[in-house]
């Protein structure tokens, strides 16, 4: 990736990517000089020009920042999609952390309109500590529109890239199981940094430094765990806000959410650092690795499935600087509901975009009570706010500070944020397949229009 510079150009293009020996015709987010992704350094400001190049309509959504609700990249009627062979400028103050970029345009997502968004901080400049970036991401040779047609034919088999059935739920009632609750896809490959562990990126470092791995998942239909195995790491940011550090080796990680996590090489050799895609045993990843030492090949399939990513890391993670204690304002019920078949899911009862909007006002402690009535699981994001973790299946916690949040099948989870950035603001699952079956809503400031 290339350090930002002020102004910059920001390319929305089309690109070959070869899979599995296989090329394929995919989205990127360029910046200059060929490389994906954009990192700034300490006190600079999102002064990005996007010029889109990619042949359709796009807008892209500047995930975890904080920026007016006119430059979030979510295409409201006051904020359409940017036309193809148009620009369109940015400029607005960065927030420090782990961040991404994506388009929200359609399916776009899916074909790797992406890539990480870095905002260095002024105490991890001055730690020296070698970092890392890596983008997670699910990959199909089929396009998303097939994709989701096939989903909503859910027994239609696409070759080696399926659209699942999910067995049926009584929509805010009954309960499934199998494998299909955990996965809608299955993908033709996973992919870190656009590579399978046919071909992994290899991470040079030296023995007992402290190296810092930005983990993004960008996939858009599939949760991970990251599996460090022999090395033991901390985590010590998600959703690039600092944490108390948490140690293991094994830690999980929902659509769209970041881990930033430190290791340390404790001899010469090689080391691969797993992503292990949650009910199965696919998995992708790439190799940490001292000088000069050998690199042997690794397994896309795993020796056991994986479980299903819940929230064990997230109970035990509590935010460096939470928000002020203070009672709530208000609080906003959220049912999250919905069906495999037909595939549809569903915000309190609404399928976007007949939606009831939430009003807030500024300056209000908001809650949003999460319930989930479905036998999947829903990373829900939050557009324009940090928010804090405040309750797991009503057990109180003091957690971390995130934008978004995994909400188990017929689990619960209480979030907490200060009401301070007027506009229109997005709040939906971000698997993709669910947002655009229904799962989102908007959450408006009072006297925004």
């Amino acid at each position: 990736m290339v350090r930002a510079q002020t102004p910059v150009r920001l390319t929305a293009a089309t690109r070959v990517l070869e899979v599995n020996g296989k090329a394929a015709t995919v989205f990127g987010l360029v910046a200059p000089g060929g490389q994906s992704g954009l990192t700034f350094a300490p006190g600079q400001r999102f002064s990005v020009t996007l010029d889109n190049q990619s042949g359709q309509d796009t807008i892209v959504h500047w995930h975890g920042q904080l920026p007016d609700w006119r430059q979030d990249g979510f295409p409201w009627p006051q904020t359409p999609p940017i036309a193809a062979g148009a620009t369109k400028p940015y400029d607005f103050k960065l927030i420090p952390g782990t961040f991404w970029m994506h388009s929200h345009q359609g399916l776009q997502e899916q074909q790797l309109m992406a890539a990480p968004l870095i905002v260095q901080d002024a105490a991890s400049r001055a730690a020296d500590m070698q970092e890392e970036v890596v983008l997670l991401h699910d990959f199909s040779f089929k396009s998303p529109e097939e994709l989701m047609r096939a989903l909503t034919r859910p027994t239609t088999s696409m070759g080696s890239t399926t659209a699942k059935d999910g067995g049926g739920m009584s929509g805010m009632g009954g309960m499934t199981t199998g494998p299909a609750d955990l996965n809608d896809i299955d993908f033709d490959a996973y992919l870190a940094n656009d590579r399978t562990l046919a071909d992994p990126q290899t991470v040079r470092a030296a023995i007992g430094q402290p190296l810092r791995l930005r983990i993004i998942n960008g996939a858009s239909s599939t949760n991970f765990w990251i599996d460090l195995g022999v090395l033991r790491g901390q985590v010590i940011a998600v959703d690039g806000h600092d944490v108390v550090p948490v140690a293991g080796r094994r830690f999980p990680i929902a659509m769209a959410q970041r881990l930033d996590i430190v290791v340390r090489l404790p001899a010469a050799g090689a080391y691969p650092v797993f992503a292990q895609v949650e009910g199965k045993s696919a998995r992708t990843g790439f190799v940490l690795a001292t000088g000069g030492a050998h690199v042997p090949r690794f397994s896309a399939t795993a020796a056991s499935l994986a479980p299903a990513v819940d929230l064990s890391l997230e109970t035990k993670l509590s935010a460096v600087v939470p928000l002020a204690d203070r009672p709530a304002d208000v609080t906003l019920p959220m049912v999250l509901g919905g069906d495999m078949r037909p595939y549809r899911w569903s915000l309190n009862g609404r399928v976007w975009p007949d939606d009831a909007v939430s009003v807030i006002e500024t300056g209000q402690r908001v809650l949003i009570d999460m319930i989930n009535h479905t036998g999947m699981s829903h990373p829900m994001h939050l557009h324009g706010h940090a928010f804090q973790v405040m309750a797991i299946n009503t057990t109180p916690i003091v957690g971390a500070l995130r934008d978004t949040v995994l909400v188990p099948p017929r689990g619960r989870v209480l979030i907490a944020f200060d009401a301070d950035n007027a506009g229109r603001w997005a709040l939906h699952c971000h698997n993709l397949y669910h947002m655009a079956a229904g799962m989102m809503t908007e959450i408006r400031y009072a006297g925004v229009v």
